[in-house]
This record gives structure tokens, sequence and C-alpha cells, in this order.
């Protein structure tokens, strides 16, 4: 199973949600609703969750081996750099003009 495509939906710069992330996985399934989130030790991602009864929340969607969460949260990690770094090129230039 191949990640082939990360997408970063919706960036926020104020609150704990930092972004919300689809990913597919050989072009063929799409997993939408995980968000990037900033922990007390740094960002984790959260797969997409349902409210359950007391404000409990149970994972919809979620990998079954450690090996495959660390890929999924690789693949998301770099993309997500990729469009910090693109949003800070942009900032810069409007400041420059």
């Amino acid at each position: 199973m191949d990640i082939t495509d990360v997408r970063i939906r919706k960036v926020n710069d104020e609150g704990k949600m930092k972004a919300v992330v689809s990913i597919t996985f050989d072009d063929e399934f799409v997993v939408h609703d995980i968000k990037i989130i900033e922990g007390q030790n740094g960002l984790f991602i959260a797969m997409p969750s349902r409210k359950m009864g007391e404000g409990d929340f149970r994972d919809i969607a979620h990998p079954l081996v450690s090996e495959t969460r660390n890929k999924i949260r690789d693949a998301i990690f770099a993309e997500y750099e990729k469009v910090l770094a693109q949003k800070a090129a942009e900032a810069e230039n409007i400041t420059e003009q």
C-alpha cells in the first residue's frame, strides 16, 4: 500500500488544530478529515473520529500497525512543512513589495 497523494485542505494559524488533511492510498482509496493537532509534546495527527455519548470520541478509520501510522504521519508532516514554507515565502514576497 502506497501513499499516492496528501492534500492539506485547511491550515489554521490560531488554535490547537493546525490543519485538516486528506490522504490517498494507491490512487484508489482516500481518507478525509485527518487533523494535525498541536499538543503538549508537539504536533500529532488525529484520525477521523465521531463523537460517542458523553463527549468520548472514537476513530472512524485508523491504522492497525504502528509502522503504517508512522508512514502516514511522516507523509502528512512532510506535506504540511511544504505548505508552511510556501505560505512563509508568499508572506515574504508581499512584505518586499
